[in-house]
C-alpha cells in the first residue's frame, strides 16, 4: 500500500522567520491581506510584529480577531464575510491552532462556497478547490496546525468538536519563528507542549503509522522531551527546540491520523472549554495504559527517545511502564494537573462517550474501542 505524504510547499524555520512572509507575498503579486489573529496576540503585540513588515512594505491589510479558543461556526461564518468585505486575496493566519484553524475554514469556505454552512466540512470533505494562499504563522508550539491537513470546529448548537480533514486546507507557507512565541505564559506553554508531545506520541503508535511518520514522530519526541521544560521558563533555546518539535510532529500526525487521546480530549474542550492541551496531556497516560496490550512493545523507542535511563536492559513490560511514567512526570513537571478532577461530571459522561467514539480521530486508534470501554477511560480520572 502506498503511503500519501502531505506537507506546506514552502516552510522556515528560526529566529527572524517572519521576515520572509512579505517577499513571498509579493512574489506572487497579493494585494490585501486578511490577517487572523485573536484578540489576546493583538492586544500584547505579537501580531504587530507581523503587521509592521506589511506596512513598511506598503500592504494592504485588513485585520479579523473573532476568533475563540475553541473557533465556532460562528467565528468562521463571521470570517468569511469579513474577508468578502475587505476583498481580500490571501490570508495570513497568527496565533494558535484556533487562528489557523479559524483560517483554514474561511480560505477554504470563499473557494468553496458549497460549504459554507461549515459543519458540512467534517471528516474528509469532498472540496475541489485549494483553500485561498496562507502563510501560517504559528504563535504556539503545540497544535501544529501550520503543516497539517486537519482543522478543529466547535459546534456550540451540538456542544461538540468535529473534526475537518482536507489535504485542500494546508498553507502553502508555514513561518515557524520563535521569536513569535517568546510572550507565551508558563501555563499555555506548558498545555502546547504537551499538545505536541500527544500529537507525536499517538501518531507513533497508531494504526495508520508507516516508516516515514515513524522517522518523524521519534524526533519530535527526542526536541519535546529535551526542551518543554527549558521552554516553560521562557528559554530561547527551549523555545526554538519547541517551535521545530511541534512542527515535526505535525508533519507526522497529519498523514497518518491519531487516537482515543484526542477524541477524548475533543469532548472536553467542547463541553467544558478545557484547555485542549491540558486535555490530552491529562489523557495522554490513560491512553497508554489502555493501548499497552496492543503497542505496548512500540513504547520502548518513545522512552529512548525521551531518555529514559536504562531502557534497553528491560523487558518490554517495564520499558513500556517507564516509558509511561516518564510522560506523567515530564507532565507533572511543567504544571499539568494528574488527573480530570473538577473538570469532568459524572452526568456528562455518557454524552462524552458517544462524542469520542463519534470523533474522526477514534479510528486510529491501535486498539479497537466501544463505548463502554471508553466510559470507564473517562470514569477513571473522576
Amino acid at each position: 500500500m502506498a503511503n500519501r505524504i502531505v506537507l506546506n510547499t514552502i516552510s522556515y524555520h528560526g529566529h527572524g522567520a517572519i521576515e520572509n512572509i512579505v517577499p513571498e507575498l509579493t512574489a506572487r503579486g497579493y494585494k490585501k491581506v486578511f490577517v487572523a489573529s485573536d484578540a489576546d496576540l493583538i492586544r500584547f503585540g505579537v501580531t504587530k510584529k507581523v503587521t509592521d513588515l506589511l506596512d513598511a512594505a506598503g500592504i494592504e491589510y485588513c485585520i479579523y480577531s473573532d476568533i475563540k479558543p475553541n473557533p465556532t461556526i460562528e467565528n468562521v461564518q463571521n470570517g468569511v464575510a469579513a474577508f468578502k468585505a475587505a476583498c481580500a486575496d490571501s490570508i495570513v493566519a497568527i496565533g494558535g491552532g484556533s487562528a489557523m484553524d479559524t483560517s483554514k475554514a474561511i480560505g477554504i469556505i470563499i473557494n468553496n462556497p458549497e460549504f459554507a454552512d461549515v459543519r458540512s466540512l467534517e471528516g474528509v470533505a469532498p472540496t475541489k478547490k485549494h483553500a485561498v494562499f496562507t502563510i501560517a504563522v504559528p504563535t504556539t508550539a503545540g497544535t501544529a496546525a501550520e503543516v497539517t491537513i486537519n482543522y478543529v470546529i466547535t459546534d456550540v448548537e451540538k456542544k461538540r468538536k468535529f473534526v475537518c480533514v482536507d489535504t485542500n486546507d494546508i498553507p502553502e507557507i508555514a513561518v515557524v519563528d520563535p521569536d513569535m512565541m517568546s510572550t507565551m505564559p508558563k501555563g499555555l506553554t506548558a498545555a502546547t507542549g504537551m499538545d505536541a508531545l500527544t500529537h507525536a506520541i499517538e501518531g507513533y503508535i497508531t494504526k495508520g503509522h508507516n516508516a516515514i511518520s515513524d522517522m518523524f514522530h521519534l524526533e519530535a519526541i527526542k526536541l519535546i522531551a529535551k526542551n518543554l521544560r527549558a521552554a516553560v521558563q521562557n528559554d530561547p533555546e527551549g523555545r526554538e527546540g519547541m517551535a521545530l518539535g511541534q512542527y515535526i510532529a505535525g508533519m507526522g500526525f497529519s498523514n497518518v491520523g491519531l487516537g482515543i487521546v484526542h477524541s477524548m480530549a475533543h469532548g472536553l474542550s467542547a463541553l467544558y472549554d478545557t484547555p485542549h492541551g491540558v486535555a490530552c496531556a491529562i489523557l495522554l497516560p490513560v491512553g497508554l495504559e489502555y493501548n499497552k496490550c496492543v503497542s505496548g512493545e512500540r513504547y520502548r523507542a518513545i522512552g529512548k527517545a525521551m531518555e529514559v535511563p536504562y531502557i534497553d536492559t528491560m523487558n518490554d513490560a517495564d520499558a513500556a511502564d517507564a516509558t509511561i511514567a516518564a510522560v506523567k512526570k515530564l507532565s507533572a513537571d511543567v504544571g499539568i494537573p494528574a488527573n480530570l478532577h473538577g473538570i469532568l461530571k459524572e452526568e456528562d459522561i455518557a454524552f462524552l462517550t458517544e462524542s469520542a467514539y463519534a470523533d474522526a480521530c477514534c479510528p486510529g486508534n491501535p486498539r479497537d474501542t466501544n463505548l463502554e470501554e471508553i466510559a470507564a477511560l473517562y470514569r477513571s480520572q473522576l
